[in-house]
């Protein structure tokens, strides 16, 4: 068990902040690191399920990047539709391990809050770019039509773009503009797909309880390189609006940038395992509003080697069945007759045996990656 933090421990500004007492785990398998409100989330680490998180004191540099969150986006998937969803992965799987199972799937849930860096900016610009205005034109076109007897005119309404020239200078403050905070944070959402930040609402302490957040591995400097085109396209789109335009291209500006403010945004999402043939866990990811899976539906080789040696068994009995009674055709010919057709019948079967392994090599190699 971990003792309390002492109140002079940089850990304990942080608490102060997020208001509520913190611990700092980090799991020496995968890296990861985190925020946690409760020591007992210190048994197994959520992102890999391959060993304890660790207890560590961070020093107050570590932890600048552990600001007070802003924004939460809540989780909003239920119970009951979580399980269904767990339902389907664990379905139509011959061959499946023993362990996939949807009740153990759901007992081993862990909830993990993912950084997202906003930034607070002000911009002052010169800019340039083109401008576009609709208009319409109507003219008409000539179409032969053989049940009037001739030609025929149409009015066709056609839209336009009419670009013109502009520039102007900038000077806006914008806010919470989003960066990532984590060096994965594209691969995992090309996997559960995007956050509706729409919902978001200010942090509270009661959003993150029995939650564990993962502690940004980018920091802002680093992730202001991801949140400028941001900026720039949120300039350009007002610049849009001033000039009452309905396009906008070439957009070129020299900005000038001061009073950055960096918070954090959390975005709740879910992890489980079911443990493979080799006794690893093969981790399920869990968009926290979606409720969309992402995991590797694995097939067991064992259970399908266990099941062809059944087979080979079995075809060996009746292989010896058969020969037995061929055998016994010296006495009574018509039984040669009988001995060879199940003879035959045993090799068909003997056959059948590199089925379940051939179905459960095929399955792992198809679905290699995350579904």
């Amino acid at each position: 068990m971990m003792s309390s933090i002492q109140s002079s421990s940089p850990l304990s500004k942080i608490s102060e902040s997020w208001g509520q007492e913190l611990y700092a785990g980090v799991c020496e398998r995968c890296g990861w690191n985190f925020l946690l409100t409760s020591n007992e989330q210190l048994l197994r680490c959520p992102h890999c399920f391959l060993a304890k998180l660790s207890t560590f004191e961070p020093d107050l540099e570590s932890l600048t990047v552990a600001s007070l969150p802003e924004l939460v986006v809540p989780a909003e998937i239920n119970l009951e539709r979580l399980g269904l969803s767990l339902q389907t992965f664990s379905r139509g799987i011959w061959f499946a391990p023993q362990d996939l199972n949807p009740v153990n799937l759901q007992q081993r849930i862990e909830h993990v809050f993912l950084p997202m860096w906003l930034v607070d900016i002000q911009v002052a610009a010169t800019w340039q770019a083109e401008v576009g205005y609709d208009y319409q034109i109507v003219s008409h076109r000539e179409q032969f039509d053989q049940n009037r007897g001739g030609w025929v005119s149409q009015e066709v309404t056609e839209t336009r773009v009419r670009w013109e020239p502009r520039a102007g200078k900038l000077k806006r403050e914008y806010h919470n503009i989003v960066a990532p905070a984590l060096e994965e944070h594209a691969s995992i959402l090309s996997r559960i797909g995007e956050f509706n930040f729409k919902k978001s609402h200010p942090y509270t302490h009661e959003d993150v309880r029995g939650w564990q957040v993962r502690l940004p591995d980018r920091s802002p400097r680093d992730a202001w390189q991801m949140a400028v085109p941001a900026v720039q396209s949120a300039a350009a789109e007002e610049c849009r609006q001033a000039m009452s335009a309905d396009h906008l291209r070439q957009y070129r500006w020299s900005a000038d940038y001061a009073g950055e403010n960096w918070t954090l945004q959390l975005l709740p999402v879910m992890t489980t395992y079911y443990l493979d043939d080799e006794n690893l866990p093969q981790v399920i990811l869990i968009h926290g509003q979606t409720g969309k899976l992402s995991g590797k539906r694995r097939a067991s080789m064992k259970r399908a080697q266990r099941v062809s040696l059944y087979i080979l068994l079995t075809a060996l009995v009746v292989f010896l069945i058969g020969l037995v009674i061929a055998l016994a055709g010296f006495i009574s010919p018509p039984a040669a007759a009988i001995g060879g057709v199940v003879i035959v019948f045993a090799i068909f079967v003997a056959v059948t045996a590199v089925f379940p392994v051939g179905w459960v090599w095929q399955f792992n190699r198809s679905h290699s990656k995350w579904g």
